[in-house]
């Protein structure tokens, strides 16, 4: 089983805390992608659960086993708690070759020879490298090495992989790539997959699953691509996962308008109950929420056209404010583009509210 059960997990370095009572659950048979800007806490939690790091409270299980807890007393050693572990550097011996590296973990455990052979091949086999387990990681690419490194992680225990950044070193297209056979690999084996990442694009394409991480190490949404996206939580998931624009919303004689920094344009939204923008209002919108109508009072200069294949990126000032717009290949054949330095009206759909960030004095 590889299910895995954080249970009111605390770490600190020094006087710091990393997280604080963090509880988290990676169903069995599931990719988990945990994200969260840099120095959150990612790798820290990682650590924890292959017992390189020993949390200050908490429990963490896998399946029934209870790997670690502080009031029990119970931290299972390194080598016992059979994680695999595919790293961002690969990681793999340059001086032994692709079956060597993959016997590694097995001869650290003492297991005889044949079935040791026997489980290496068929790791291999599982990431279609049989034909180069004479070869040496120099003789290999990025993306082969890496799948050298995921045999590595299976020969220990196909239940549970942990990985940390895996594909960060790799190009663009081999990303892709190793994106696809990770998720292939996963489903033939129904291995269990906590990975780990500050690459939020990569985490849309692999996961079933995604559990946001704020920068104090809280935990603030868990759910389906579809959740974090279209119901993000609260604003730090709506702003860290994708693109978005915030423009504030001010009170305007009897109804309401947005701040472009320059004045302030008539606005003919709602605001939810609760919000008033006399306390500080952010109107949060998706790129591809953003559409040009002419017909609207909402005035914007373009800036910036860069086509990308299946899109149209725009950066438009809004008064002072840049905005990014998003417009699909299918909505341009139909409505048109725009071009640098025309004036264009906006529509905003699907708006959400929060409130304003306040500035922090110096």
């Amino acid at each position: 089983m590889g299910k895995v059960i954080f249970k009111n997990v605390s770490f600190r370095y020094g006087e710091r805390d990393i997280f604080k009572d963090f509880s988290l659950e990676v169903e069995d048979g599931q990719i988990l992608c945990l994200v969260g800007p840099s120095g959150c806490g990612k790798t820290t939690l990682a650590r924890c659960l292959l017992g390189l790091s020993r949390p200050r409270t908490g429990e963490i299980y896998v399946g029934d086993e209870c790997l670690f807890s502080a009031e029990k007393r119970i931290n299972v050693p390194v080598e016992r708690r059979n994680i695999g572990i595919v790293f961002q550097d690969y990681a793999v011996w340059p001086h032994m070759t692709v079956k060597e590296n993959v016997l590694y973990p097995l001869r650290k455990r003492r297991v005889p020879r044949d079935e040791a052979e026997k489980r290496a091949m068929h790791a291999l086999s599982q990431v279609n490298m049989t034909e180069y387990a004479a070869h040496l990681p120099s003789q290999l690419s990025g993306g082969q090495q890496q799948r050298v490194a995921i045999a590595r992680a299976l020969v220990c225990n196909g239940g549970l992989i942990v990985m940390d950044e895996p594909i960060t070193n790799l190009d663009a297209k081999l990303r892709e790539q190793m994106l696809l056979e990770i998720r292939e690999i996963q489903r033939n084996l129904g291995t269990t997959i906590l990975y780990i990442t500050h690459d939020q694009q990569s985490a849309l394409q692999i996961c079933d699953k995604m559990a946001v991480m704020q920068q104090d190490g809280s935990l603030c949404q868990v759910g389906t691509d579809e959740d974090i996206i279209l119901r993000p939580a609260n604003r730090f998931a709506f702003e860290f996962i994708g693109v978005s624009n915030f423009i504030p919303v001010v009170a305007l004689g009897g109804g309401l308008g947005l701040d472009t920094g320059t004045g302030v344009a008539p606005w003919d939204g709602e605001l939810p109950a609760g919000f008033d923008p006399r306390r500080g209002v952010d109107l949060g919108v998706r790129p591809n929420d953003v559409v040009f109508d002419a017909a609207s009072p909402l005035r914007a200069r373009v800036e910036r056209r860069t086509f990308l294949g299946s899109e149209y990126d725009y950066r438009v000032t809004l008064g002072a404010r840049e905005l990014r717009v998003q417009q699909s290949t299918l909505d341009a054949a139909r409505q048109g583009t725009a071009d640098v330095g025309d004036e264009v009206g906006l529509r905003l759909l699907n708006p959400r509210y929060y409130e304003a960030k306040q500035e922090v004095s110096a």
